[in-house]
């Protein structure tokens, strides 16, 4: 792994510029942990003054020079150092050395590791810094010895002294993308950023040890870490650096926390001793943290517990495990994660026996969306009796966990337990999950409708028929998902999962329908009774997911998708490896990008959706369309093509009702491979097939899509022959009585202005309100080429500037209708353009590319032409909007 970019810290790099170059110059001295990235920091910095006006000094500080006079400064004043004059003669000397050697300019004097300055150097330091014509920046570690006359640069006010921070989670990220020379999936980026405490030096260690122990792995080009790595010498000894010798009680006292974090501080001192747990905390070992009136103990930086756990011998750690165990039993159990933590401390201690115990804690596991736990919990209580309780939590996280293939030997070794109607209800409905979702079949639906009726209880058969319901719906039979649907609602014997799953379908099929109000109000009551539905059926929140996400992308709420990224579910199946949610989620937030025309933003979301799903049968080809659909507005045939290709291979029978994303997708690559024609006749075809599935809110989008592709006034004969030719415009004004909300309306408007290009540019200031870039560039395109063809010379100006501006906010988008408005230029045109742009005059222009002024000012003029500006004032707005030769 060799060197990377500079990235983030961007505050902090202004700041430290600022007090080198600012009137009162008063510098800046920043402290930090080892490896915090104060010395790339300070060199960025330093790299950034200019060095004809600052005479820039740098000096590293070092042990070998810390006994040295002037050790520490040897790298910036002269080798002819004076002999036999006093101390300050020297100081004095060294001062006016730099001054001369400054030739004038103003002193900054940069300074990494300034701690390690010997007593001459450090002395020189201040004296510099007290000179009204010298500035000092420097880099201390925390917690070492501070020289004092360094220490007293900021007591006394001479220069600014801060704490470098941790790197935020998004500068880790991009760190990491620079490290691994590629994009990094949330929520691995997530877990190292928050294992590495955000130091970069413990980052690049990590990342060293997971890719050793390959377990930090690439798919469609986006890294995902599995949160294992092996312990490799030089991340230990880092780590050994920090932590230093321990004694045996201290030992133990940071082996408990390890194992047990957070735990209570009287239970910690209660299993160990008092005073080792205050020379823990003394040596920055272990940090006590208060929650409502409890306090607890973590360990001070997450890799020390790593460190400890894998250092520590395996029948220590069995002890340490069922210790804690018995503590928190001890206790009662009374917090909300005791169950759970003492279940699991059970399991790896090999004192697990209660099979009850693990059953309670896997379902919990589970309600929080960690599958590998939940697996691991649920198959201990199968092993140790658990019977049917325990196969059937255990073959539902198969499934999941994309391993249905031994999902279904699981459920048939508990057939014959089967005893009751709520029994055979779950057995049913699991059974169903794994064969319709985990194995494509799709029969399941025939034989869960069959065997429902073999349910007596009304109230079980509704949990059997709520997921007949969401498979119909699935398959496209939206009617008969509708009807079983409301029948579950209106049983009040129907348990509040079978319900709530009852609602999620009809919420979707509302959505599609562009019934998005009412969709919004079901998937409301759905979320606020979750508490209720969660611990039975967690795997609810995915129809929950699907039915909200559908409506949010229909109805180009960018808000409200914003909201859904940021929800809880979100965090909990990213941190629990959840991949159908998190891949999902993924999809969601990628559609948004497109949407505010960040289409590099939604390939790099959708390829790691499609990494997260690699190995998924349900959302995988929605990803991958996804994908394509972004690739494709960016101008990426072959990627878009092989993404559409590896929609339609991964895409399954089972999941058609998400056809309408891929077929729009599918237009979407044609168009950018040039086939417009073909990319109409898709969409037309498209719009008869929604039309026919009663799918309103998703024909309002592929007609739309019609408009931005010029053809709002193209009429469509229904197959049926039972309507009368309508044109796009007609049907789309039609269905603004059908499907709720502003963006259908503002759509219909674009389709009626598609001839005047005033009118465009007020529905591209309306789309541009809402955020939604993609639309409010392509309507200030068309504009551009109406007002163009009416010859309209300073509206045309206005239209051409608004469409720079935009296209400077998105992406570099090539699709059809920016294309139109972008007339290209010969690249000799381009290169005067850009010149004349930047205010170079003509003569110097024709000097500097070897031509005549005549002839730079011919190409100028047709430039004007062909972009519709009439001058050089209007030519850079005019230059945003032209796409890259």
């Amino acid at each position: 792994m060799g060197p990377w970019h500079f990235v983030g810290r961007a505050d902090e790099l202004r700041r430290i510029v600022e007090s080198a170059t600012s009137e009162d110059r008063r510098g800046i001295i920043l402290s930090g942990t080892a490896g915090i990235g104060k010395t790339r920091l300070l060199r960025e910095a330093v790299a950034m003054l200019p060095t004809d006006r600052y005479a820039v000094w740098t000096a590293t500080a070092n042990i070998a020079s810390a006994g040295l006079p002037f050790g520490g400064l040897a790298q910036v004043l002269p080798g002819d150092q004076p002999i036999g004059v006093s101390p300050a003669g020297l100081l004095r000397w060294a001062v006016e050395a730099l001054h001369r050697q400054a030739g004038g300019r103003p002193i900054v004097l940069a300074i990494d590791d300034a701690h390690l300055l010997d007593p001459s150097s450090a002395a020189l330091v201040y004296l510099i810094a007290r000179d009204e014509h010298a500035t000092v920046l420097g880099t201390l570690r925390s917690g070492e010895q501070v020289p004092l006359p360094i220490r007293a640069l900021w007591t006394d006010d001479l220069v600014g002294h801060a704490e470098l921070a941790p790197l935020p989670a998004n500068d880790s990220k991009a760190l990491l993308v620079e490290m691994l020379e590629g994009p990094i999936d949330s929520a691995s980026a997530e877990r190292l950023w928050r294992m590495s405490a955000g130091n970069p030096l413990l980052l690049r260690e990590l990342v060293i040890a997971a890719s050793g122990s390959r377990e930090l792995t690439r798919a469609y080009g986006v890294w995902r870490w599995t949160g294992q790595f092996d312990l490799e010498p030089r991340l230990t000894d880092l780590i050994d650096a920090r932590i230093g010798d321990l004694s045996d009680d201290v030992r133990g006292v940071v082996e408990l926390v390890a194992f047990g974090e957070p735990i209570g501080l009287s239970m910690l001192i209660k299993a160990t001793d008092e005073e080792a747990v205050e020379s823990a905390e003394e040596r920055g070992l272990i940090r006590v943290v208060a929650s409502d009136r409890r306090r607890h103990v973590r360990l001070a930086h997450p890799l020390y517990g790593e460190v400890v756990r894998q250092r520590c011998p395996v029948t220590r750690t069995m002890r340490l495990k069922a210790r804690l165990a018995a503590l928190v039993e001890e206790t009662g159990a009374r917090r909300r994660d005791d169950l759970l933590r003492m279940a699991v401390w059970r399991l790896d201690s090999g004192t697990a026996r209660d099979p009850i115990v693990l059953l309670h804690a896997g379902a919990q596991a589970f309600s929080r969306y960690n599958v590998h736990l939940a697996a691991r919990l649920a198959r201990a209580a199968l092993d140790n009796g658990g019977g049917f309780d325990a196969a059937d939590l255990l073959a539902t996280i198969l499934m999941f966990s994309d391993q249905s293939e031994e999902a279904l030997p699981v459920l048939e070794s508990v057939r014959d337990k089967i005893d009751s109607d709520q029994r055979r209800s779950r057995w049913l409905v699991v059974r169903g999950l794994v064969s319709y979702w985990g194995l494509g079949r799709e029969s399941a639906v025939h034989e869960i409708a069959r065997d429902a009726d073999t349910v007596a209880d009304p109230g079980y058969r509704a949990r059997v028929h709520s997921f007949e319901a969401i498979m119909r719906m699935h398959r496209l039979e939206s009617a008969e998902a509708l009807r079983l649907s409301r029948a579950i609602v209106d049983r009040p014997a129907a348990p509040v999962a079978a319900r709530a799953l009852a609602q999620c379908v009809i919420a979707h099929v509302q959505a599609v329908r562009g019934e998005l109000d009412a969709s919004a109000r079901t998937t409301t009551g759905v979320q606020d009774d979750a508490p209720l539905w969660r611990a039975d059926m967690p795997y609810l929140q995915l129809a929950l997911e699907l039915a909200r996400g559908t409506r949010l992308a229909i109805a180009g709420d960018l808000a409200g998708i914003d909201a859904v990224a940021a929800d809880e579910f979100a965090d909990l199946a990213d941190a629990g490896d959840f991949r159908l949610g998190s891949g999902y989620l993924s999809v969601v937030r990628a559609q948004a990008a497109r949407l505010r025309g960040q289409a590099g933003e939604a390939l790099r979301g959708s390829l790691q959706a499609c990494a997260v799903l690699a190995t998924s049968r349900v959302f995988a080809g929605l990803a991958h369309a996804e994908r394509a659909y972004a690739a494709a507005l960016l101008g990426d045939a072959d990627e878009a093509a092989i993404a559409m290709a590896d929609s339609d291979r991964t895409q399954t029978p089972g999941m058609a009702v998400v056809y309408p994303w891929r077929e729009q997708a599918r237009a979407w690559v044609a168009a950018c491979a040039g086939d417009v024609e073909g990319a109409i006749t898709m969409l037309v075809a498209l719009v008869e097939r929604l039309r026919a599935d009663d799918f309103a809110g998703h024909e309002v989008l592929a007609l739309y899509d019609l408009v931005r592709l010029g053809c709002a006034t193209l009429p469509i004969n229904w197959p049926d022959g039972a309507v009368e030719a309508q044109t796009v415009t007609e049907r789309l004004d039609e269905l603004v009585g059908v499907v709720d909300g502003p963006v259908a309306e503002l759509m219909v408007r674009h389709a009626r202005a598609a001839g005047d290009g005033v009118a465009l540019l007020t529905v591209a200031d309306a789309f541009t309100e809402r955020g939604l870039l993609l639309f409010a560039a392509e309507a200030t395109a068309m504009a551009v080429v109406r007002l163009r063809a009416a010859n309209a010379g300073g509206e045309r100006s206005e239209a051409s500037a608004r469409l720079g501006d935009l296209l400077a906010r998105c992406d570099a988008l090539r699709t059809p209708a920016l294309r139109a408005a972008r007339p290209m230029l010969s690249e000799r045109e381009r290169q005067i353009a850009r010149l004349a742009a930047a205010g170079v005059a003509s003569k110097q222009i024709a000097d500097q590319l070897f031509l005549s002024t005549r002839t730079v000012e011919n190409h100028l003029q047709r430039v004007y032409s062909k972009l519709g500006v009439t001058s050089r004032s209007e030519l850079a707005h005019a230059l945003r909007a032209l796409p890259e030769p």
